[in-house]
Order: C-alpha cells, then sequence, then structure tokens
C-alpha cells in the first residue's frame, strides 16, 4: 500500500497525519462533518431579542423550538433575530 502512495507522491509522514487524523472518528464513532459543526455565538451573528424588519427566529430555518437554534449557541428568543436568518420554506 505505502509503494502505491509513494509513486503518487505521498510520503511515509502524510500517510501516518492522515491515519491519526482518524483516530477520534474511530473511537467516537462520529462522522467528519459531526466533528467539524461548531455553533457561532451570538456576538458573532450579532443575536438580538428583538425582530429586525419583520423577520424573527420563530420564521427562521435554523430554529428549534422552544429556544434553541442549529447555527446559533445558547437560549435563542422566537422574537429574536440575528444575521444568519433564513426563511423557513413552506
Amino acid at each position: 500500500m505505502f509503494d502505491e502512495m509513494s509513486e503518487k507522491g505521498f510520503s511515509r509522514r502524510d500517510v501516518l497525519r492522515v491515519g491519526l487524523s482518524l483516530v477520534p472518528l474511530v473511537v467516537t464513532g462520529a462522522s467528519p462533518a459531526a466533528l467539524a459543526q461548531t455553533k457561532a455565538s451570538k456576538e458573532q451573528t450579532q443575536y438580538q431579542d428583538s425582530p429586525k424588519d419583520g423577520q424573527t427566529c420563530a420564521a427562521c430555518l435554523h430554529f428549534t423550538a422552544p429556544s434553541g437554534c442549529k447555527v446559533v449557541d445558547g437560549s435563542i428568543s422566537p422574537t429574536g433575530w440575528c444575521n444568519l436568518y433564513a426563511v423557513k420554506p413552506g
């Protein structure tokens, strides 16, 4: 296997680096996407507890009732707003 990798320009160090980067995935059983996902802070998203231009968290694609958000960390008001607002389809 290493010979094939070497022919493609990968060093032993490259192979080890990739292999070791997979250890947390194997140990936790998590997908790479799940490990990479972190929520943004309220400050980063300019979150406010009041609506903006008629837009509210309750009408946002990311809002999870009663007071959560898929992309913003912490407790979220249904009447709040942030700059990641996206209209909920339907």
